[in-house]
């Protein structure tokens, strides 16, 4: 059976824990203690050299690490992952966008507003906050003309970008500036359903510390 090694308040995590559910897939879950250090053991780094969550671990004990690849591996198949040239071109193209765009600026600025770290980052949130608006002007440009990302069919691509972008209330914009994407978050909201709950920092004792 696979096994996500997993941190509950990471929207990367989340990602891989809504792919998994869409697709009925069984897997066991391990729960990393980050703020703890335990994804910086040696038994942690076996599994990816880079100490971070999620690490998708195969039935051979084989491992994925990065978010989105586990996402394109999970997806492989199905209609999450066209197989058309073209559009599965378009899905990566997101998928990248997001890694540079959504992830290390929203998801920054989210992390370090919830967990109390905003004033010792302060000299880099003046600059995550413009490429915050950038990003969230540029989701709003493309998704004024399909109804998803890639297109009209709902895709890993739009998981990935949601996780963080949807959340970007929580670091101080406001998504009714954004109204295209604003009605795709909608959309896409409801294409996940409610089964995957967004955990709070604070259900770790550890993350303010």
């Amino acid at each position: 059976m696979l096994t996500l090694h997993d941190y509950l308040p990471s929207q990367n995590g989340w990602k891989v824990r809504v792919l998994l559910g869409l697709l009925k897939i069984a897997h066991d879950s391990r729960l990393v203690s980050i703020f703890e250090g335990e994804s910086h053991t040696d038994a942690f780094l076996a599994l990816n050299p880079a100490g971070a969550v999620p690490v998708l671990q195969l039935e051979d004990s084989s491992t994925i690490a990065e978010s989105n690849a586990i996402l394109t591996y999970l997806a492989e198949g199905t209609p999450f992952l066209p197989a058309d040239r073209y559009r599965r071109a378009k899905v990566m193209q997101w998928l990248f966008f997001e890694q540079y765009n959504v992830e290390p600026v929203i998801g920054s600025l989210r992390f370090w507003t919830l967990t109390g770290r905003l004033e010792r980052n302060q000299a880099m949130v003046a600059g995550k906050r413009e490429a915050g608006a950038r990003t969230l002007v540029a989701l709003d440009r493309s998704l004024g003309e399909t109804l998803f990302l890639a297109g009209n069919d709902f895709t890993i691509a739009d998981i990935a970008v949601y996780a963080y972008s949807h959340l970007a209330g929580d670091c101080g914009f406001s998504l009714a500036d954004y109204p295209a994407f604003a009605a795709w978050a909608g959309r896409v909201k409801d294409a996940i359903g409610p089964s995957y709950p967004i955990h709070p920092y604070g259900i770790d004792s550890h993350s303010g510390a």
